[in-house]
């Protein structure tokens, strides 16, 4: 297979004034593109980039660079938090299973895609690595794709295998991609992990995402049987579950035997487990995060966290209020996936307080603060303090139900919200 590589400043010099740029994400951030482009702020004008959250510098996002560059998240990471308050970068809050579908259905039209791959093999075929979600539909639709092979991405089965001949450019830059070393959670993280994991049931398929209370409540279950895997994303967690025959996908109905996700974020350990492993499959996140292809999976068993959540069951998870913090992600898509699944349980899991005391159970969500997750929608909620079911209970039972939960230090005045607001009768349940 011949095809050559060309400097990464002359692969981005494909790149013009005006043109929408879609740039990989998470783990595959292409770091060393970014920087490239950067270096012609000068010479740009009204580059649109568009993307999940990001990893690393995001130098387009600098003071300075606004005439150049306006970046555009799917999904807000902590490198454009102060760029989208500063309105130096925009939010657009969309479902994971519907971003591809900005690209695919002509919404958002790209001009370029900047991806990192994997060595093209000896039939010429790149692989996204560890990010397929909307890369897939990216590189797809995009007239213009620039590709930097990096022989630290794994090769993945799944979506996201890419011919040469599809890249208009080759670029190569070898660096370890983005990692996260799981942290050893905290007692207080435990304590949510052990709640959640008594909820989860054997043959049960997870949806679990990365931090302290996923990785507790992976923690908690080297006791079940033949659990599957069908997430948006995934971590170091499953590993152990997986070498142990525990995480096994022998009751799924869809992709029986396989690890399914759309994106992973973790350690090298992971990586290496990640590389041409034909257990997992990448796969495209319009697919993925579909509802109706999580459904028909057992027992789905989502664990999502939140920000806050009113005592209606309201469920905040993208904002502090009218600060943007990070987005909508795949949430919903698998909070109503898991409710439609037969014997699935949709949980929301969080601390009740937050690390300056405050109550994440509050009478009302603060000014601004974007509702994720209806209160409908709403179903299992756990803190430290135990586990509150809101299905088929009214606005009265859920106060309590929420109450019970909350910390002890702001019960007190949340009974007397509820009181205000829901009448003296709080109705009992068992």
């Amino acid at each position: 297979m011949n095809y050559s590589f060309i400097s990464v400043e002359k692969a981005v010099s494909l790149i013009k004034s005006n043109d929408r740029v879609f740039v990989h994400g998470a783990a595959a951030t292409p770091t060393h593109l970014l920087q490239a482009l950067a270096a012609r702020a000068s010479e740009l004008r009204n580059v649109q980039t568009i993307h999940l959250h990001l990893e690393g510098p995001m130098p387009l996002a600098d003071a300075g660079n606004e005439e150049s560059f306006h970046p555009n998240a799917l999904f807000i990471g902590a490198n454009l938090r102060a760029a989208v308050a500063a309105g130096r970068a925009s939010y657009m809050p969309i479902f994971l299973s519907e971003a591809p579908l900005l690209f695919r259905h002509n919404i958002w039209p790209l001009d370029v895609a900047l991806v990192q791959v994997s060595p093209p093999d000896q039939h010429g075929f790149c692989s996204l690595g560890v990010s397929v979600d909307v890369a897939r539909a990216a590189v797809d639709t995009a007239p213009t794709v620039i590709a930097m092979v990096n022989p630290q991405m794994p090769r993945t089965h799944g979506d996201g295998q890419v011919h040469v001949s599809k890249f208009t450019a080759l670029c190569f830059h070898e660096t370890p991609i983005y990692a996260h070393e799981p942290t050893e959670p905290t007692p207080l993280e435990m304590a949510i992990g052990r709640n959640v994991a008594e909820l989860v049931e054997d043959g049960a398929t997870l949806q679990v995402g990365i931090g302290g209370i996923p990785n507790a409540t992976l923690r908690y279950l080297h006791n079940h049987k033949n659990l599957g895997l069908h997430t948006e994303m995934f971590s170091d967690g499953i590993i152990d579950l997986v070498e142990k025959g525990i995480i096994n996908g022998s009751q799924k109905k869809k992709h029986r035997g396989k690890l399914v996700s759309s994106f992973a974020v973790g350690s090298q350990r992971l990586y290496k487990f990640m590389d041409d492993n034909p257990m997992i499959s990448m796969l495209e996140a319009s697919y993925t995060n579909d509802t109706a292809v999580i459904r028909t999976n057992p027992r789905v068993t989502a664990i999502n966290s939140a920000i806050e959540v009113d005592l209606t069951g309201q469920i905040c998870a993208d904002s502090i209020g009218t600060r943007l913090y990070s987005g909508v992600g795949g949430q919903m898509d698998f909070i109503r996936g898991a409710s439609l699944s037969a014997g699935g349980k949709p949980i929301i899991a969080l601390p009740s307080v937050t690390s300056r005391g405050e109550s994440k159970i509050v009478q009302l969500l603060k000014e601004g603060a974007g509702v994720v997750t209806t209160r409908a929608h709403a179903h299992y909620i756990v803190t430290e303090n135990g586990v509150a079911d809101l299905y088929g209970k009214t606005l009265k039972q859920r106060a309590q139900a929420l109450i019970a939960i909350a910390h002890a230090d702001h019960q007190e005045a949340l009974e007397k919200a509820a009181f205000t607001r829901f009448g003296p009768e709080l109705i009992s349940f068992s």
